[in-house]
């Protein structure tokens, strides 16, 4: 027993002293460093107490701040110097980390890093009129898990059985295991309610669809949506428009056009709006589409890829003659050498990323109800491949918070997960509130949901096994697999319990299954954001670097200084961390040259440029392998990669069946998303992030 009955709050509340707390606080340094006996924890708990009652007299209950004072003192007199050391670390960071959530004005019970605050604060917490945040981190995954779950009202379900999905909607979010997509985030139990973040919009040979579609995307970017379009239907510059005697000006220029537009968009939407540019290998302007994005800052708000076919393909492998068509009319415009195409796609792409590629006939090979019509375009980040006015919502999972502390994936938890996380994204398929009548059509006709990983890297080190090696490829297979037979399993029987999706008798799915609730179940998204919220890494990407600089201040107002949290785990259980140290790795891409980390962990924590070329290809094709949709990968190179890298790149790709690749050589733009840390002013806000913050 304890004589100490109550303690004061650093809000000034005074409430109940509970031991635990000291406990559990110590127990975080203590496995921080390694140590896995809880007694310790426990017997540390006592002396704190101990020192505390020896306090000078008063009336006032003891503070917060003075507990804390005691654990530090009861960590050094017993001589526990490596947890006093991590104890000290992560009260250092969470001060830091509760004054500027003080500045942002947000409430956060969750007791989430600082990154993840400041992302939710700029974009996705409810604001009043005045822009102050009146959302708490707690209340916004409320606000959205009671949307989601207030669908289940249209199948018949109890208000009891609402309120059960509701709550483990709840927690699956706030222990950040399962994030959706940012219109959902940004809508659900909101006014604007639209919440898929994919669209592909078709345009077709005339001024009035052009403008119809631009509306249209002007509508979604609004409310936070991304949308993908194929220009290949509209016919070349100087062909002839016919009901004004006058020539037409092409694709390209009215690509230009819906960049400007993005760029207005801008200023009122709740992030900045992303397009994807696609146009087909075959189309008379491939040439001036593939150079389009030579100068940096031109089509800024798209991405651009050709979509090329598997004529085009075999014509570069044989070295033969290609013909470019008029789609207004079919005929042969021009005939060219398939390999002048390739040669200039692969020096663009290793000039500066762009056009990445699309494998058009794959990706209709896998198309699930063919008999809607081919798939023309994809997202901007190309994981999505969609018919026209088709949408689809996306989520992810951090795959890395269901390994065990010793190292194994937790099957279980991770079943459970998968299928209310499938419930969850078909659920938003009935709470969205649709742009256009017919993107509403076809999306409930298919009603695809897109569930994803993200924490793949993350897991990966967690489970000691390094990203560029065979296990690293069959942990991917067996994790995806495992993870696109549940989703499926679970599809089909809320199809049983829902209905199916309508387009179902004549879909792929019709030969196998009696019932099946949505035309595809995953997909592989990038992450950008949803990770920085998980605090996890990208995706499947391996991790960019240990220390580095999220470029995001157009969309943030800031740059976001990004910390890997289990290297500085790593750190503190081996022994080597130290302020210096990460200091010294925040201006490197690689660690492989720091002699002050041993070897094992060097290994372990290898990063995207540490990584061949294959090794991403192949990792990409595991994950398309098990993926109904598609994969968004980027190919990282170092900046010394030559074109003839590129090229053997897309050609991997293709064989192995992936569905598109994107590439991206260091240093090849002015502006870079992820870049190391450059100067000594930034290194100051090293310890933005702690590994023990989440």
């Amino acid at each position: 027993m304890t004589k100490i009955e109550r303690i004061k709050k650093r809000d000034g509340r005074i409430v109940n002293f509970n031991p635990n707390k000291i406990t559990e606080a110590i127990w975080k340094a203590t496995k921080a460093v390694g140590i896995t006996d809880r007694s310790i924890a426990v017997k540390l708990t006592q002396q704190v107490i101990d020192l505390l009652e020896h306090q000078p007299a008063t009336d006032k209950p003891p503070t917060v701040e003075l507990v804390q004072d005691n654990v530090e003192k009861a960590l050094i007199k017993s001589g526990q110097v490596s947890i006093a050391k991590a104890y000290i670390i992560y009260r250092q960071k969470r001060a830091k980390i509760r004054k500027t959530k003080a500045l942002l004005g947000v409430k956060d019970e969750l007791k989430l890093p600082l990154n993840t605050i400041l992302v939710l604060e700029r974009r996705y917490l409810k604001k009043d009129e005045n822009g102050r945040t009146i959302e708490s981190t707690s209340q916004m995954f409320r606000r959205i898990a009671k949307s989601i779950a207030e669908v289940e009202k249209q199948y018949g379900k109890t208000d009891d059985q609402v309120a059960n999905f509701e709550n483990q909607y709840f927690h699956m979010m706030t222990n950040l295991e399962f994030i959706p997509n940012s219109p959902t985030l940004m809508n659900a139990g909101t006014m604007f309610r639209q919440l898929s973040a994919c669209f592909v919009l078709p345009i077709e040979d005339s001024i009035e669809s052009i403008f119809d579609t631009l509306k249209a995307a002007a509508i979604i970017h609004k409310t936070g949506g991304g949308t993908g379009f194929s220009f290949s239907r509209l016919r070349p510059k100087r062909d002839v428009v016919r009901t004004t005697g006058g020539v037409a000006s092409g694709p390209i220029s009215f690509a230009r056009i819906y960049d400007t537009a993005t760029e207005v968009m801008k200023q009122g939407g709740r992030r900045r709006g992303a397009n994807m540019g696609i146009l087909r290998v075959d189309h008379p302007e491939i040439m001036d589409f593939i150079v389009a994005k030579e100068k940096e800052g031109v089509l800024r708000n798209f991405n651009i890829s050709v979509a090329a076919t598997d004529k085009f393909m075999k014509a570069v492998e044989e070295d033969s003659d290609f013909d470019l068509i008029n789609p207004r009319n079919l005929q042969k415009i021009e005939t060219l050498k398939a390999r002048a195409i390739w040669n200039l796609l692969i020096m663009m792409a290793w000039k500066n990323g762009e056009p990445g590629i699309i494998f058009l006939d794959t990706i209709n090979q896998h198309n699930p109800t063919p008999k809607l019509g081919l798939i023309e375009a994809t997202n901007p980040c190309g994981e999505q491949p969609l018919l026209p006015h088709e949408s689809c919502n996306l989520g992810s999972i951090d795959v890395s918070k269901f390994v065990t502390e010793d190292g194994k994936i937790d099957w279980e938890k991770l079943r459970t997960t998968v299928r209310l996380a499938v419930r969850f994204l078909d659920n938003v398929i009935d709470a969205n509130v649709y742009t256009l009548p017919k993107i509403e059509e076809i999306t409930k006709g298919n009603r695809k949901i897109g569930l994803g990983i993200m924490g793949f890297a993350d897991m990966l080190v967690k489970m000691g096994i390094r990203y560029d090696t065979e296990e690293g490829l069959q942990t991917g297979e067996t994790l995806l697999k495992f993870i696109n037979n549940e989703a499926r399993n679970v599809s089909a029987e809320i199809g049983k319990e829902k209905g199916n999706f309508p387009n179902f008798p004549e879909s792929i799915w019709a030969k196998n299954f009696k019932t099946m609730r949505n035309a595809t179940v995953t997909t592989i998204a990038p992450t950008g954001t949803i990770s920085i919220i998980a605090n996890c890494s990208q995706g499947i990407e391996p991790l960019f670097a240990i220390v580095y600089v999220r470029e995001v201040t157009e969309s943030f107002g800031r740059s976001l200084i990004e910390v890997n949290p289990l290297f500085e785990s790593t750190a503190l259980k081996e022994g080597f961390y130290s302020e210096e140290l990460m200091k010294k790795i925040a201006k490197k891409i690689s660690i492989q040259d720091v002699d002050e980390i041993p070897e094992k962990v060097r290994h372990l924590f290898v990063v995207a440029h540490n990584i061949k070329a294959e090794w991403h290809v192949r990792m990409q094709a595991i994950f398309q392998k098990h993926t109904d949709n598609a994969v968004s990968k980027t190919i990282n190179f170092p900046n010394n990669a030559t074109p003839d890298d590129i090229d053997k790149t897309y050609w991997l790709a293709y064989k192995l069946k992936c569905k598109g690749v994107t590439v991206y050589r260091h240093g090849s733009r002015e502006k870079q998303v992820l870049r190391p840390i450059e100067s000594e002013g930034t290194l100051a806000d090293l310890s933005l992030e702690c590994p023990h913050c989440s």
